[in-house]
């Protein structure tokens, strides 16, 4: 596991290689400031001062070398321009010439991420350190890889090592390193207090069973916050069984439960003065003898009767009583995290979570916080004229809208019904996976959506009480 806490360092004066950061508007001044020896040692390697691009300088001894670095902006660092040569360059200690890194601590960080449960690294390569002036930068921007990290790993775990009761055990963990309370509802409890949950999970292994995840953390007088994570450990579509196609990636079906997780840590580390309830509905959506059924009708925990149209449409169904019993204590806002539709990647792609809210100052400050932390999502409308599509002949409501249209805007609809009245709301249909690398975000799970909601959070109560 990586330490980021050793990756960012304090700059004391302590011997390091220099980073030069350049962009491609200023790299023809630069170059022609260089000696000769550079300008040729920087065509060799093809530097044009472009964002990604690198370039090492050798000095007068074997160890007296410095990089330039090409960035999109040298004027203003992004969150990933140093993360390309964060990932290449050699083991040591890095400070920049005539600049903080600023946001792109968090790029530097990240890049250095590694997966390894599975298997061992033939030719690992030891840590690269920057150093800083921005002290005070340095605990946040680790707190935020670390966070980061927690995503990326969770997801990666495959499900035969990472399905409820894991998910149960990152919570408690959680709990005990901040002092939350957690409850975990199962069995009886769970098929009478939380029945959709529990139809969903029911036909997995005994090992697998169902159950709901809750965390309380905070003074019960602050502002009430409550997250919620979609928590199916692996989703075979239940009897409307997917194609193995479709199948492979299930493992990151609980990849909003990890978000939630990693958000829970970032809001207690940072001591937000909130009062916050963590939910996560985990379940592992099998096939078996016992599994619920298309046309079944399920009572849910708000006391609407929900008819099964597609049993892969289960997520859904988890976060409907997890939504119900987050407005039990009456938040003011709540917010949700699933891997929830194919259509919403089909609508934005993997990059973009696909954002609904009903609230459109929160959309906006969900968009300003994305752009300044390079953390975006984008808006989809809870339109309500497509509610009619989730009618039912015989229940309150269907799962699945019929005929295929606006899949993700029908899903957030079917929430919206049970999401409480008098909160804001916030819901997040998120990808959870990088399905190609690129610098300081390696293939595989990812968080998107996670920083951007953070940075809303701690501007909206960092300073309220």
């Amino acid at each position: 596991m990586t330490n980021y806490a050793d990756l960012l360092k304090a700059d004391n004066n302590q011997p390091a290689h220099m980073i030069q950061i350049i962009d491609a508007e200023g790299f023809e001044s630069w170059l022609a400031g260089q000696p000769e020896r550079v300008r040729a040692i920087a065509a060799a390697q093809k530097f044009s001062g472009k964002g990604y691009e690198h370039a090492i300088i050798p000095g007068e001894g074997a160890a007296d070398w410095s990089v330039v670095a090409g960035v999109a902006n040298s004027k203003k660092l992004s969150s990933w321009c140093l993360a390309k040569v964060a990932e290449v360059l050699p083991e040591g200690q890095y400070r920049l010439t005539d600049a903080n890194p600023g946001a792109a601590m968090l790029g530097w960080l990240t890049a250095q991420y590694r997966f390894d449960r599975y298997r061992r690294d033939e030719n690992p390569v030891g840590p690269r350190v920057l150093l800083t002036g921005e002290i005070a930068q340095i605990e946040p921007a680790v707190r935020l890889a670390e966070a980061v990290a927690l995503v990326r790993d969770l997801v990666n775990v495959p499900a035969g090592d990472m399905g409820p009761a894991e998910l149960e055990a990152e919570a408690a963990k959680l709990a005990k390193e901040f002092g939350a309370k957690l409850t975990v509802t199962k069995g009886d409890p769970l098929e009478q207090g939380f029945p959709m949950i529990h139809a969903v999970g029911r036909a997995a292994d005994k090992a697998f069973a169902p159950r709901l995840i809750e965390l309380h953390w905070g003074d019960p007088s602050h502002p009430r916050l409550a997250v919620i994570g979609k928590g199916i450990c692996f989703d075979s579509g239940g009897l409307d069984i997917k194609p193995s196609s479709a199948m492979r990636l299930m493992k990151k079906d609980m990849g909003g439960a990890a978000h939630a997780l990693a958000l829970g840590r970032l809001i207690m580390g940072a001591r937000l003065p909130v009062s916050l309830h963590l939910l996560i509905p985990a379940a592992e959506n099998a096939v078996g003898g016992n599994a619920f059924r298309p046309g079944d009708i399920l009572r849910s925990r708000k006391g609407l009767s929900v008819e099964i149209g597609n049993t892969d449409a289960e997520g859904r169904l988890v976060l409907a009583d997890a939504l119900t019993r987050a407005g039990e204590e009456q938040p003011e806002l709540v917010i949700d995290y699933a891997t929830l539709t194919g259509a919403a990647r089909v609508a934005v792609g993997p990059d973009l979570p696909a954002l609904f809210t009903n609230d459109d100052e929160l959309a906006r400050e969900m968009d300003a916080a994305g752009s300044e932390v390079d953390d975006p999502s984008w808006r989809l409308p809870l339109w309500d004229g497509y509610a009619e599509m989730l009618k039912s002949d015989v229940a309150d409501i269907n799962n699945a809208g019929e005929g295929g249209f606006a899949g993700a805007i029908t899903a957030a609809l079917f929430l919206k019904r049970f999401a409480p009245e008098q909160a804001k709301w916030i819901h997040l249909d998120t990808f959870a996976w990088r399905p190609s690398p690129r610098p300081g975000r390696p293939k595989g799970g990812e968080a998107l959506g996670l920083r951007a909601v953070f940075h809303l959070l701690h501007q909206r109560y960092s300073k309220t009480v």
